[in-house]
């Protein structure tokens, strides 16, 4: 009997920790807040004074990654985070004055930082910038965000066409600074667009603390849209997502001067300075070309890079190794398909060959790979794949496979 007793107690006990326990789901159901935005627009705030408006948005890349030593079969492979980042933007006080701070958490985001230039921290903060649009055609940036380079660069790690950028934007790219930038815009005709940047900053990279080891770096650049706007700014994103019902072409230019610069490729590299301490510096000057086009699905951007350096020098260590500026020029053409279905395949071709074998810390190569990419949400929930034979002068040939799932809220 009571036996019987303990055991109805015990059910009545497990019968109302039930009871609650949906009553309280069911709680926390009902005092959710709903949200009008859509996956991949983020999250959207105004004050109720229109005294500012932000977005909130994150977003992560998992990455598999093997390759395969042709001459020695050898098999590495590993699995990351290869991106994570943070997100705000919005404007301030007016709409006119905007706003965008990005930040990396993943390592391969913020590493690099175990310098004094950066106080021996994490490089966290990726973009940190005001923008005041000043008339309709003209905007002036202050802060710290990617520079008007070659125009792989400027797109979004979000929004490539393969599953990273090319070896060409690897070696050559300028990367972000902190600074002044101005940005004009302008018709010509019937539908032509001119579109024109300068900035001017510090020519060290970002996050960087101490003072300037040497010159200032200068930036133009110019693009020309002869046939209008791309639908939804595609000339700034990888595929034809938006499925062009016309074509459409931009061309664009940009020439990069860093007087004086201290590390490797300029904004990004080692600081070129040997065990005792002597920092080597050299003026650098950097051109891009490069075209985008799309037409009904159909994609093709191409680029070509060149940077030099004004002296000849590099810092030999005490051990006999050596740190030296990047210098050559390179080449990538890729081009894509998206079907109906969005699926796209794509192709990518890219060449790097150095100035100099003696003074470069270029290596010349030639990179073939094959892309596969499935489009959810567009380039805010996609699965991309690509398969890279990479021939190096030199050494052993290098088949490499990457997968990669990229969501972003």
């Amino acid at each position: 009997m009571k036996n019987n007793c303990l055991s109805n107690l015990r059910h009545s006990l497990l019968f109302l920790l039930v009871w609650i326990t949906i009553v309280l789901f069911n709680q926390g159901l009902n005092a959710q807040d709903l949200t009008n935005s859509k996956f991949g627009k983020g999250l959207r705030v105004t004050a109720k004074d229109s005294s500012f408006a932000l977005k909130f948005s994150f977003r992560f890349q998992t990455l598999y990654q093997g390759e395969l030593n042709l001459d020695s079969n050898d098999w590495s492979d590993r699995m990351i985070i290869r991106r994570s980042r943070l997100k705000f933007d919005g404007w301030a006080y007016h709409p006119s004055l905007t706003y965008k701070v990005e930040l990396g958490l993943s390592s391969s985001d913020h590493s690099g930082g175990d310098i004094i230039e950066t106080g021996n921290t994490a490089r966290i903060i990726l973009d940190a910038v005001a923008k005041w649009q000043a008339t309709k055609s003209l905007s002036i940036w202050f802060g710290q965000t990617k520079l008007p380079g070659n125009r792989e660069r400027v797109i979004s790690s979000q929004s490539l066409q393969f599953v990273d950028r090319s070896l060409l934007n690897s070696r050559l790219n300028i990367d972000r600074d902190i600074g002044l930038q101005v940005h004009h815009v302008s018709t010509i005709g019937s539908g032509m667009i001119l579109k024109k940047a300068v900035s001017i900053s510090m020519g060290e990279g970002r996050d960087i603390i101490t003072r300037n080891s040497g010159g200032y770096d200068f930036t133009y650049r110019l693009e020309l849209l002869p046939f209008g706007e791309f639908d939804s700014k595609g000339d700034y994103f990888g595929s034809d997502l938006k499925r062009e019902p016309k074509p459409k072409l931009s061309l664009g230019a940009t020439l990069d001067v860093n007087n004086n610069a201290a590390r490797q490729r300029g904004q990004l590299g080692d600081y070129v300075r040997d065990d005792n301490d002597v920092q080597y510096l050299n003026d650098l000057k950097t051109l891009f070309v490069d075209a985008m086009f799309k037409y009904n699905g159909f994609s093709l951007m191409g680029e070509y890079g060149s940077k030099r350096g004004s002296e000849k020098v590099f810092a030999t260590m005490n051990d006999g190794s050596t740190l030296k500026y990047v210098t050559g020029d390179a080449i990538s053409l890729q081009t894509g398909y998206l079907f109906n279905n969005n699926i796209e395949l794509a192709l990518r071709y890219t060449s790097l060959k150095p100035d100099d074998l003696t003074f470069s810390g270029m290596r010349q190569e030639k990179q073939y790979t094959l892309g596969f990419s499935k489009y959810f949400v567009e380039h805010s929930l996609k699965i991309q794949s690509d398969l890279s034979l990479t021939d190096i002068a030199n050494r052993s040939n290098v088949l490499m496979y990457r997968l990669q799932l990229e969501v972003a809220l």
